[in-house]
C-alpha cells in the first residue's frame, strides 16, 4: 500500500498543544476528571497529553488510566483471529467522575462503543467525553461524535489513516495508506 503524509510532526505538535489547552480550559484542576487512553493506540496520545498538561500546570491530582476493550468488541467472537489483549490500568474509582476517553483515530465508532461498555464494569461516571486526534468523518457505523478533535480527515472507503509516533514528537506523523494509489 502506498502511503501519503497527512500531518507532519510540527502540525501534530500544534494539535497536541491545542487539545491539551482545551482540556485545561474545560476541566480546570482535573480534581474530578479522569483521562483514559484506549489500548493500544490511544495510550501514546494519552501519555503525550498528560505530559503537556503537567508541563503547563502543576496538577498533582491529574489521574490517567489505560483501558483495554478487546473482550467488549462486537467482533470479538466473529473472527478466527486470536485477539491479544493489553492490560487495563484503572487504579482509581470512576463513580461520579468526569471521564475523557482518548483514542488516536475515530473511524466507525465501534471501538468507542466497546469502551463505553467496558467502562460500565468499573462503575457509573458523572459523564463521558471523547477526545480523538483524527476524526474520519462520514464513516460511522454508530452515532458517536467526539467532543475534542485534533483534525478531521476525509478519505476514501478502504483507505487507512495511521498515526506513527516517534520518541521525539517532531518526527511523529499521521499518514494515509491507500489501496487505490
Amino acid at each position: 500500500m502506498p502511503s501519503k503524509v497527512l500531518l507532519d510532526g510540527v502540525h501534530l505538535d500544534i494539535l497536541l498543544h491545542r487539545l491539551a489547552w482545551q482540556l485545561i480550559e474545560k476541566h480546570k484542576d482535573f480534581s474530578n476528571t479522569l483521562l483514559i487512553g484506549l489500548q493500544p493506540r490511544g495510550v501514546e496520545l494519552l501519555d503525550r497529553l498528560v505530559a503537556l498538561i503537567k508541563e503547563q500546570k502543576s496538577l498533582p491530582q491529574l489521574q490517567s488510566g489505560k483501558l483495554d476493550t478487546t473482550f467488549f468488541r462486537d467482533d470479538f467472537r466473529r473472527s478466527e483471529k486470536i485477539h491479544a489483549a493489553s492490560a487495563s490500568v484503572m487504579n482509581f474509582n470512576i463513580e461520579g467522575k468526569s471521564i475523557v476517553l482518548i483514542d488516536d483515530v475515530l473511524y466507525t465508532g465501534r471501538s468507542i462503543r466497546a469502551a463505553l461498555t467496558a467502562i460500565d464494569s468499573y462503575g457509573r461516571p458523572k459523564n463521558i467525553e471523547l477526545l480523538v486526534l483524527i476524526d474520519r468523518r462520514f464513516s460511522r457505523h454508530l452515532p458517536i461524535q467526539p467532543d475534542y478533535v485534533g483534525a478531521q480527515i476525509d478519505v476514501l472507503q478502504g483507505d487507512k489513516v495511521r498515526v506513527k509516533w516517534e520518541n521525539a514528537s517532531k518526527k511523529s506523523i499521521v499518514y494515509l495508506e491507500t489501496e487505490n494509489s
